[in-house]
């Protein structure tokens, strides 16, 4: 026995299949979502997100054949976000049966029966003045808008969604949408909470790729602190209590503890939304030379994984199933 003992890390680390037989997490196709931004109007409109280099707004015709390239690749879930043609006070297009949110899901279910189709439902791409829910004045009205959600999850429902996905942040709108949907034969349908949503800068691309920025003030009243840890707990387990099946957090990469925390306290599935400032900050840098794409992203994801997220929502989606094959 040598004089000087001290653990040889290294031993497992010499070759590649020895670090594959012990590495601890592993991103699988089966754990992204690929978030699609769905106009109405041209369906056949293909147009590029400025903010966000590599992502369009498409039209229903668009749409399928995004979603057919990337199912070839080995995408197993999309969640769709609509951009109607006409927007007002009460966000009426988001709970039309004709809508375009409705009519996407109808179309992708139809092409691609196994594809799991997740909704998210909010009012903000909906209202006239981008707000998440109804106004008095300027203060946004919390019962009134989980009304309007409620049945904008049913109309979801009605045209086929695996999966609704509240993203407002409003009080008890959970336990609304699960009400309307039991009450409505949907009782094997699952819900996906934005549990916990924080008032976040990294959103910014987002309000131009979905066309939802406020017309006035911000969304700070009803999404959280991001100072606030202890807080993301309470807002997990009232929606689990509510009847969430699935709980989120986001954005992603600043909030690690968070998934962490929530992984350590609830055994129900975990999502993690890799969000577009993120996104655009990596398509940045990589366009500049300055990093190295592919290996940053998967290493993102791989931290995803560790922190404990079972499902990824982002937008490198389509890429990483290109490099999960390599």
């Amino acid at each position: 026995m040598s004089a000087y003992e001290f653990h040889r890390g290294r031993r497992l680390r010499r070759t590649p299949a020895l670090r594959d037989l012990v590495r601890e997490n592993e991103v699988r196709p089966q754990d992204l979502v690929m978030p699609y931004f769905v106009v109405e109007g041209d369906a056949d409109l293909k147009k590029p997100i400025g903010s966000m280099p590599g992502q369009f707004q498409l039209g229903l015709k668009s749409l399928e054949k995004t979603v057919a390239a990337a199912v070839e690749k080995g995408l197993k879930s999309v969640l769709l976000f609509g951009i109607p043609k006409v927007k007002d006070e009460r966000a009426s297009q988001a709970y039309a049966d004709e809508g375009i949110v409705q009519e996407a899901v109808r179309r992708l279910k139809d092409r691609f029966p196994g594809l799991v189709v997740v909704t998210d439902v909010c009012l903000c791409e909906y209202t006239s003045h981008g707000h998440c829910g109804l106004l008095r004045g300027e203060e946004i009205l919390n019962d009134p808008s989980v009304e309007l959600l409620a049945r904008t999850a049913l109309s979801h429902a009605r045209a086929g969604a695996d999966v609704v996905a509240p993203s407002d942040m409003m009080d008890g709108r959970v336990a609304a949408i699960r009400a309307a949907l039991d009450d409505n034969g949907f009782q094997e349908l699952a819900l996906m909470s934005y549990a916990v949503k924080y008032a976040s800068a990294f959103y910014g691309p987002f309000r131009d790729a979905a066309e939802s920025a406020p017309a006035f003030g911000d969304r700070k009243t009803h999404q959280m602190d991001p100072a606030n840890r202890r807080e993301a707990l309470r807002e997990a387990q009232a929606d689990l209590a509510e009847g969430a099946d699935i709980l989120m957090v986001k954005p992603g990469l600043p909030y690690l503890d968070i998934v962490r925390d929530l992984r350590e306290a609830f055994d129900t599935p975990i999502a993690v939304y890799n969000v577009s400032g993120e996104y655009s900050m990596v398509k940045a840098a990589a366009a500049n030379g300055w990093i190295d794409e592919k290996r940053i992203v998967l290493e993102a994801m791989t931290g995803f994984k560790r922190a404990g997220a079972d499902l990824i929502l982002t937008y490198h989606a389509e890429d990483v199933l290109g490099w999960l094959d390599n």
